[in-house]
């Protein structure tokens, strides 16, 4: 049998490996595979060598107490590779470790895919200059991506963004009002904290503090956070004292029909934009970070919006509250307009409109079916 190793790093990556083994599985049905992944790989058939947990850190501060561990990790996936003598490794996204990975194997003679393109063109643009053989094709989820990596001889292919197969335009409100007992006259204000241990530390006491003031202007205002199934037990626990505390949901189904019957989110900027934008929910995007990390970051960000549905858009199309602007005072005067139904709501839902279209490669494929068959022309 063919083994094609795969190797992701955090909640979303997990989702684009099973839905790649999956696709490629379609066309191929020999296909193995091993590596690391999530549960979502695990329920499509593969193990993973350790937790995936152990590789989902963001900020530079937050990864120096935990290097030595990740090097004893790299050293391990890179000894299970040589072992295991695949046909092709995949990683996906995880820059962090999966560059140095691709890096620690270069002599093993294995064919290598990068799924995801490093956000070099975001910040610190001249890094592209030392990924040149490190990879043997690049597969970009944004349509931008291509143009700035194509002059480096990066092999990149435009394979569409994952969003368009998650579900996130198709969820069902009176469903959700139905299953969580809401009256027609709630609101639901949808919360997407993030999927790491950081996000949720920085970012909880945050949404706690703003929930409390919002509720007293907006009484029929009714939470729910979204929560990564990993992650939900510590979620619950975290909110089980809070005065307005949110409804839970984990599973994407119930996030979806979250989403249909929510009129404003609050949202870590990331894919949770587009996830939100293709099902038409306007939005606040805000996002904190150690203070160090954010010191650095200042320095070296080279985009002038962090929320991928801004950068698609080209324009300001979402509120941003990054770092210093993370208030509960900031957060509640953004989010109110929204909550009133305005005209703030309907002018984003209006720049929403092409967001699909945007996001879709050339061959009209789903963009795991893109991505697989990129693979697979490689192979």
């Amino acid at each position: 049998m063919t083994l094609i190793y795969l190797v992701a790093g955090e909640a979303s990556g997990d989702v684009l490996g099973a839905r790649l083994m999956q696709a490629l599985r379609q066309m191929h049905p020999e296909l193995s595979f091993a590596g690391i992944g999530g549960v979502m790989m695990a329920a499509a058939g593969m193990g993973s060598l350790f937790p995936m947990q152990e590789l989902s850190l963001m900020g530079l501060v937050e990864i120096l107490p935990n290097i030595t561990r990740l090097k004893r990790r790299l050293e391990q996936t890179a000894s299970d590779i040589a072992a295991r003598k695949p046909a092709m490794v995949v990683t996906i996204d995880s820059p962090g470790f999966s560059l140095r990975l691709l890096r620690r194997i270069a002599g093993l003679g294995v064919r290598r895919v990068h799924y995801v393109a490093p956000q070099v063109w975001a910040w610190r643009p001249q890094r592209v200059k030392h990924f040149p053989g490190l990879w043997d094709r690049l597969l970009c989820l944004l349509p931008f991506e291509p143009a700035f990596f194509e002059p480096h001889g990066l092999a990149p292919v435009f394979v569409g963004h994952p969003v368009l197969e998650s579900g996130a335009d198709r969820g069902d409100a009176q469903r959700f009002r139905t299953a969580f007992s809401l009256p027609q006259a709630a609101q639901p204000l949808i919360l997407m904290p993030g999927s790491r241990r950081s996000e949720l530390n920085r970012l909880l006491p945050i949404f706690r503090t703003t929930l409390d003031r919002l509720k007293q202007d907006h009484p029929d205002l009714a939470p729910v956070l979204a929560a990564a199934p990993a992650m939900a037990d510590r979620v619950r626990h975290d909110v089980q004292d809070w005065a307005v505390r949110p409804l839970i949901v984990s599973d994407p189904a119930s996030r979806y029909d979250a989403f249909a019957a929510s009129v404003a989110a609050l949202t870590k900027s990331g894919t949770s934009t587009l996830e939100l934008a293709l099902a038409g929910v306007p939005m606040v995007v805000t996002y904190r970070v150690h203070p160090a990390t954010a010191a650095i970051a200042r320095r070296l960000v080279t985009v002038d919006h962090a929320a991928i549905v801004n950068l698609l858009a080209r324009t300001g199309l979402v509120p941003e509250l990054i770092q210093q602007d993370c208030t509960p005072s900031k957060l509640i005067a953004a989010l109110s307009p929204l909550l009133q139904g305005g005209p703030e709501s309907a002018l984003q839902r209006t720049g929403f409109a092409n967001i699909a279209s945007m996001l879709t490669p050339p061959s009209g494929d789903k963009p795991s079916m893109a991505a697989a068959k990129a693979i697979l022309d490689l192979l």
